[in-house]
């Protein structure tokens, strides 16, 4: 991939009037001895464990998939390269006990509440998580350097490119390698939410988004450089409906919580003015979804880690979703996927996965509508893929679940819909709607300026 220095101007003049240094308290990382394992016969280039399991049911990781589909052009929707799978088996709530072990609580409680609809099928496990090279030799350098800031918001620092602990000892070091996998440098797609109601009926928001990443550029160029303390920027704009259509929101996200805020903007097209917000993150309802989600469960969860307790409970083998490649496809819409419980189960794909399981406890006299919430991250990609989350009385409340594919034109790991399951509403929301557009295009130049709060009435028009 070509960086070039040019391209991240402008980010400077953003975050440098909002520094907020204070007292940091960091955590080193592993020996050379152990991180010599990455990329070797026992460890992925990831961390994951590459051989496969006794039972022969999850197999060895050879490379994942790198290689297009023939035929497959950038901006295309990607055909399924696993498209001749049998399902091995389906799930019921009649036979779920079977396979308990192996299913998340919020899992076990979806199929109880709507077994005359819900099931999961099970497809032979294809562990196609695959990343550049470059990312490859950024974790191994990480699992030697990186650090981790356990004092005020916390955050990490010494890390670069990607997830900054392949080799994990704690749930902490954990959250923050799904928080800054390497997801692209510039991504561009098109996305559509909606939040459906009891009865099955929905409204559609659309938007444009954009995410960019310097930390996620490879080298170490003297721009980068400057550009240390920021991990991504996220932008959007509302295309329909007209309620909300014009206006746009711009977010910077920095790698140190205690040192630098999350600063965010919202351009606003009744007024044609940009407002710089307080701090939106944590238990804030995000936007357009009904409340069905907060801003911090976005990608199941992101920004600053301070609220909780996070505890590593090891790893366990589990039925994830994975290669969502059916939903994903140009050939169904969202009428197809939306159902009046949830999404239409023959569309997706559930496989069998190690995952790192870690549990967030709230801290007492710490704010959020959650009181627990536990974690299941996939090995292969750092991404965490499923979350049982629990409300202030301690009973389970909502179910979360990331449908994710390898864009094998890059490669990388991304979402193609986000669910999240109520039970107490009895409702819930998706995220990702985008079959009969241009699918998510990933770039390797990044102009800088276009994250500047200053773009956001440009963009928006």
């Amino acid at each position: 991939m070509g960086c070039r220095e040019s391209k991240l101007q402008g980010w400077a003049l953003v975050l440098v009037p909002v520094l907020m240094w204070t007292a940091t308290l960091a955590v080193a990382a592993v020996s050379p001895q152990e991180a010599a394992k990455l990329g070797g016969p026992e460890l992925t280039p990831v961390g994951a464990v590459r051989a496969g399991n006794a039972e022969g049911t999850i197999p060895p990781w050879t490379g994942g998939l790198t290689t297009a589909v023939p035929g497959f052009e950038p901006g295309d929707r990607h055909p399924d390269p696993f498209g001749d799978d049998p399902v091995r088996y389906t799930i019921t709530a009649a036979n779920l006990d079977h396979y308990a072990d192996k299913l998340s609580e919020g899992q076990k409680r979806r199929l109880r509440t709507y077994p005359d609809s819900w099931r999961m099928n099970v497809y032979p496990t294809r562990r196609s998580a695959a990343y550049p090279q470059f990312v490859y030799d950024a974790l191994k350098a990480n699992a030697t350097r990186a650090e981790l800031i356990t004092q005020g918001k916390g955050g990490v620092r010494n890390s670069d490119v990607s997830s900054p602990f392949p080799i994990p000892r704690s749930g902490l070091e954990v959250i923050w390698n799904h928080n800054l996998r390497w997801r692209g440098i510039h991504v561009v797609r098109y996305s559509a939410l909606a939040p459906v109601t009891r009865l099955g009926n929905y409204r559609r928001v659309a938007k444009l988004e954009e995410f960019g990443s310097a930390y996620a550029f490879p080298g170490t160029s003297e721009t980068k450089q400057k550009y240390s303390f920021l991990f991504a920027a996220v932008k959007g704009k509302y295309l329909t409906p007209g309620s909300v259509a014009g206006n746009g929101a711009l977010a910077l996200e920095p790698l140190d919580y205690s040192g630098h805020e999350r600063v965010t903007w919202n351009y606003n097209d009744t007024l044609k003015r940009i407002f710089r917000n307080p701090t939106i993150a944590y238990q804030f309802p995000a936007p357009e979804t009904d409340a069905l989600r907060t801003i911090d469960d976005f990608w199941l969860f992101n920004g600053a880690t301070d609220r909780f307790e996070w505890n590593l409970l090891g790893k366990r083998e589990m039925f994830i979703p994975y290669n969502a490649y059916r939903l994903h496809s140009g050939q169904v819409d969202e009428n197809d996927i939306l159902g009046r419980h949830h999404i239409d189960p023959e569309l997706t794909r559930y496989e069998l996965h190690r995952v790192w399981v870690v549990e967030a406890v709230l801290k007492p006299g710490a704010r959020h509508i959650y009181s627990r919430r536990v974690f299941y991250i996939d090995e292969d990609s750092w991404q965490a893929m499923v979350a049982d989350v629990y409300d202030l009385d301690g009973q389970l409340w909502r179910l979360q679940e990331s449908h994710t594919l390898n864009f094998y034109e890059v490669p990388v790991v991304f979402d193609t819909l986000q669910v999240f399951q109520d039970f107490k509403a009895r409702r819930y929301l998706v995220e990702g709607l985008d079959n009969h557009r241009q699918s998510a295009r990933f770039y390797d130049e990044l102009e800088g300026r276009n994250f500047s709060p200053i773009s956001l009435k440009y963009y928006v028009r």
